[in-house]
């Protein structure tokens, strides 16, 4: 006959023999706690050891009589030594065997007659209770998509990593709306995470926290100068170029299409800069302006019996001996008619040469030219007009005073081009005396405004 009984959280399994007196009881230890045979008592399962991820939230398993607690981590643990071991001693009892006098003759208890387990329990070979591994015998009912996790007496049904149970099904837990992990996006997947950094930024080795990228450094992609600035970086050109559209490459800046006033003349652009070049007879002057060259100076190739007239833009040969007949040269550039010669008599007394240099387009009007009688007689009149020269109405004489007057430009001459101008003085004097002197004015437009 099998009696059974649970007395103070222990299964006690007493067997009793129609054919013996004797009693053998069984001792089946509580939930928490399994049988030692060595020490022949009942010691606590550490579940935070055998039950994996105990404790969810970051919270820390500490081991308890008979189970487990979940505390914080900066919980502060006492043990009580005393407590534990009065505790594993209450757990459950010695197997007690008790033999009451029997025929000798009679047969012992058969080690395979039939014992009662509580539920999740089976006899073993030596007819005690052992768990049942429901996890290892597939005798357990957790999902696909769950763990099974044995514990004595039962299994238990959890979720993989990153899950949590929600009625009897394991859903993705979205760690992205718990508190941030990430430094700028989280990025949730079945099951984890993982973290994203904006544009300019790369994950640290925590693979959680953004670094700035130095672009500057890793992969210079300016086409010049390179400042990488908090997650992005900055291109900049040297003088004489410009950013190209893109921001990274560099354009040529033609600085002589930005103004027409660059140069004085003309602009060559040049990668990275400019120069200014002038035209023939002209030289570059602080690197823009142009300013004649004085070929007289320089490279004279006029004869002899020439003079070399330097103007804007070039130079001329004049001869050294400008009369024609009946004129006859006194001193340089000027010609007398002598009175004994009866041609002279309609003629200028004399004719002094003269040469002079404009520029093109001057602005008008403009005096150009003073005329002024060398030689002052008494009781003389004297008056002064252009006798040539000016068909065009391009001058006109103002007298400044009895011996002198000015030549004023009042129409702009354009170069290159050579204009002769006659500029005569009529002497009158109270005897009804006329004569006359002629300056012959050369004027050499230069062919630009410089």
């Amino acid at each position: 006959m099998l009696t059974a009984m649970l007395l103070a959280g222990l299964i006690l399994i007493t067997v009793h023999s129609q054919e013996t007196e004797e009693t053998i009881t069984y001792t089946q230890c509580t939930d928490g706690y399994e049988w030692d045979p060595v020490r022949q008592r009942c010691k606590d399962i550490d579940e935070c050891e055998i039950v994996p991820d105990a404790c969810k939230g970051g919270m820390k398993c500490v081991n308890h009589y008979g189970g487990y607690l979940c505390l914080p981590r900066t919980a502060q643990i006492i043990v009580n030594e005393r407590e534990e071991a009065a505790a594993e001693s209450t757990s459950g009892r010695n197997n007690v065997i008790r033999r009451t006098p029997a025929d000798p003759n009679r047969a012992a208890l058969s080690p395979t007659h039939q014992i009662q387990c509580a539920a999740g329990y089976e006899q073993s070979d030596h007819n005690v209770c052992q768990d049942i591994d429901e996890c290892a015998t597939g005798t357990h009912n957790c999902r696909a998509d769950q763990i099974c996790v044995n514990l004595r007496g039962s299994f238990n049904c959890q979720c993989p990593q990153g899950y949590q149970k929600r009625g009897d099904q394991c859903v993705d837990i979205d760690e992205c709306t718990l508190p941030p992990y990430c430094h700028h996006h989280c990025v949730n997947t079945p099951g984890s995470y993982y973290c994203q950094c904006n544009a300019g930024y790369q994950l640290a080795s925590n693979n959680h926290t953004c670094v700035d990228i130095n672009e500057c450094d890793a992969n210079n992609p300016c086409a010049q100068q390179c400042y990488n600035i908090l997650g992005s970086f900055i291109c900049q050109c040297n003088p004489g170029f410009e950013l190209s559209p893109d921001r990274i490459n560099c354009e040529d800046t033609d600085e002589c299409r930005s103004s027409s006033y660059i140069c004085q003349y003309q602009c060559v652009n040049e990668p990275g800069k400019f120069s200014c070049v002038c035209p023939e007879g002209y030289q570059v002057v602080g690197g823009r302006t142009c300013q004649d060259i004085n070929e007289c100076e320089t490279t004279n190739e006029c004869r002899e019996d020439e003079i070399c007239w330097n103007y804007h833009g070039g130079f001329r040969c004049y001869p050294r001996n400008p009369c024609q007949e009946p004129y006859v040269l006194t001193t340089e550039n000027r010609c007398i008619c002598s009175v004994s010669n009866v041609i002279c008599r309609e003629l200028p007394y004399s004719v002094v040469y003269k040469y002079m240099s404009i520029r093109s387009d001057r602005s008008v009007p403009s005096d150009i030219f003073q005329i002024q009688a060398t030689t002052i007689f008494p009781n003389t009149i004297n008056t002064f007009r252009i006798k040539s020269g000016n068909e065009n109405g391009e001058f006109y004489l103002r007298q400044t005073s009895t011996v002198s007057a000015m030549l004023v430009l009042v129409k702009s001459l354009t170069g290159p081009r050579e204009h002769i101008v006659d500029l005569e003085m009529i002497t009158v004097n109270s005897l009804n005396y006329r004569t006359s002197s002629v300056l012959r004015l050369t004027i050499i437009v230069g062919p630009y405004a410089f």
